[in-house]
């Protein structure tokens, strides 16, 4: 029978109970078990999809174009658990599901309710990931213990268990334990009143696992264990991770969480094996290098709008043994103080997806930089429609040239809507979402990356390159490096002859992994990398004086 895990926060959000969910999930998988990952969110919203990023970091996008949650990144960069639709579920899709079934009469007229009906629903969703071929299903409960709208999704999950049984489900609940300055000590109480509401709701956690600065005495640990009723070696020290978020898994593996899961669960012991991981934590300690990449964005100050960006340059950076320091320029600050001040000194330049038009001329002067000073380039989604506005402009002298999104009665639109987004009308789910073939020029950089002519990456936009301007700025020298598999829809932009401009309509970094780096970006920091090296072995230029 499949097990089943389930993940909840208490005290404050933003704990990491997806990077610890992950980390779970790749201990028992490094366990030879066969593990699947979910995410339910409290959350009205009926995916993440309209969201600003201001407010829910990015919007991560699936092989079958499900719009999830961010954590959904983090269970496909630490395990193999195939995610689909499946893998996230909101509140707004629970209630939308089981107002459906109101209005086609399955209750039979009865009053629908919160318990049993929503309950059931969650119930419903939870055992969809079930199966003959699973031997743990993990869910992670959004949002924390005390929140409203919380409250059917903990009380679905405590029926679960008598449902399946208690012996076949264990409950982990994730806590904060504070350090206070002014008295000089950890704070157990917080996380002694988060276990009592679980408590009252009728869920006793298995597991504690407490996110804290500083080493929690065995005297913390003991009181901790007391007041919550969970076992001494069930109290799970997480310390925060300065140096790298691949060290949650060691940390977890360090307190034996791993072994108490499976002795709790039953489970088939088999020996873990972490030797690979062990080496890719030294590749990450002990760089060859450090190089500078700025990621030009509208929504720079924010570090979750580009999570899996950021993750992918790290992954790549341990191929070649580098660090890279990330600088985060707000695309607006490059208009107002020019590109020559903010990106001067970086090694590579990337500009990243996103909507609307506030900061695009900033990502346009980015790019005219990147291309005139020889800098290696990345372009992600509206960065590859700025990538060509910027040529278009400027190589090719279409003067004006823009995009229909930003400017309708533009005299050059490089950049148009997809055919097929012209009558849409509803925002939510309605882009061209999801895992996209391509077919790659054979001379090209991407597909050298790849070593492939042929590949499948996950889109998510509603604007295209503008075919009628294809042959004109071929003849400027650009290459359509990748297309759609019929040709109709320009999926890769390059420029020959730089050392290395590649910019894709697609999101690259939604399929990378520290284990295996997405091919793009691996290229890209190879290509930064090389400058990084040759400008240090220029000789110094004599004193003009």
């Amino acid at each position: 029978m499949t097990k089943h895990i389930f993940v909840t926060g208490g005290v404050v959000s933003s704990l990491g109970k997806g990077l610890t969910s992950a980390s779970v999930g790749m201990l028992l998988e490094r366990r030879g078990l066969r593990v699947r990952m979910q995410k339910l969110d409290p959350y009205i919203n009926v995916d993440p999809g309209t969201m600003s990023p201001y407010q829910h970091g990015e919007v991560y996008v699936l092989d079958d174009g499900s719009e999830t949650d961010l954590d959904l990144g983090h269970y496909e960069r630490f395990t193999n658990s195939p995610l689909t639709r499946d893998a996230n579920y909101t509140t707004g899709q629970i209630y939308m599901s089981v107002i459906d079934k109101e209005r086609r009469g399955e209750f039979l007229g009865k009053t629908v309710q919160v318990i049993p009906h929503i309950t059931n629903e969650i119930k419903s969703v939870i055992h969809k990931l079930a199966s003959e071929d699973v031997d743990v299903v993990i869910t992670e409960i959004g949002g924390t213990v005390g929140d409203i709208e919380s409250l059917p999704f903990l009380e679905a999950i405590r029926q679960f268990a008598l449902d399946i049984g208690k012996e076949n489900c264990l409950y982990i609940h994730l806590t904060l334990v504070p350090y206070l300055k002014a008295a000089g000590e950890l704070k157990t109480k917080p996380t002694q009143h988060s276990v009592g509401q679980l408590r009252q709701i009728g869920i006793q956690p298995d597991f504690l696992i407490c996110r804290t600065e500083r080493a929690i005495s065995r005297e913390d640990r003991e009181k901790m264990a007391l007041f919550c009723n969970v076992p001494l070696d069930a109290v799970i020290e997480e310390r925060d991770k300065d140096f790298s978020i691949y060290e949650v898994p060691l940390s977890l593996v360090d307190n034996r969480l791993d072994e108490l899961i499976i002795k709790r669960l039953r489970l088939p012991s088999r020996s873990l094996h972490l030797d690979d991981w062990h080496e890719l934590l030294h590749r990450l300690r002990n760089p060859e290098h450090e190089i500078g990449i700025a990621v030009v964005g509208k929504y720079a100050e924010h570090f979750d709008a580009y999570k899996s960006i950021y993750e992918s340059l790290d992954h790549a950076g341990v191929k070649h043994r580098v660090q890279i320091r990330i600088g985060r320029i707000h695309s607006e600050a490059v208009e107002k103080e020019g590109p020559a001040r903010l990106l001067s000194g970086y090694d590579g330049i990337l500009v990243p997806g996103g909507f609307g038009e506030r900061g695009i001329e900033g990502k346009v002067d980015a790019i005219r930089f990147a291309r005139e000073r020889q800098i290696p380039f990345l372009g992600i989604c509206l960065g590859m429609q700025c990538a060509v506005i910027e040529f278009a402009r400027n190589v090719a002298n279409l003067r004006g040239a823009h995009s229909t999104e930003f400017q309708k009665d533009t005299e050059h639109p490089v950049i148009c809507l997809l055919d097929e987004q012209r009558n849409i009308t509803r925002k939510g789910g309605t882009m061209r979402l999801g895992a996209q073939a391509a077919k790659l020029d054979p001379a090209s950089i991407s597909a050298k990356c790849y070593g492939t002519d042929s590949i499948s990456e996950r889109h998510r936009h509603r604007y295209e390159f503008n075919n009628f301007y294809r042959q004109q700025l071929a003849d400027q020298g650009m290459l359509f490096a990748g297309l759609s598999p019929d040709s109709s829809l320009v999926e890769i932009i390059e420029l020959p002859n730089h050392p290395w401009f590649v910019a894709v309509q697609f999101h690259p970094e939604f399929k990378s992994k520290i284990t295996r780096p997405q091919a793009l970006f691996a290229g890209f920091i190879g290509a930064a990398v090389d400058r990084h090296l040759k400008l240090r072995e220029r000789p110094a230029q004599p004193d003009a004086s």
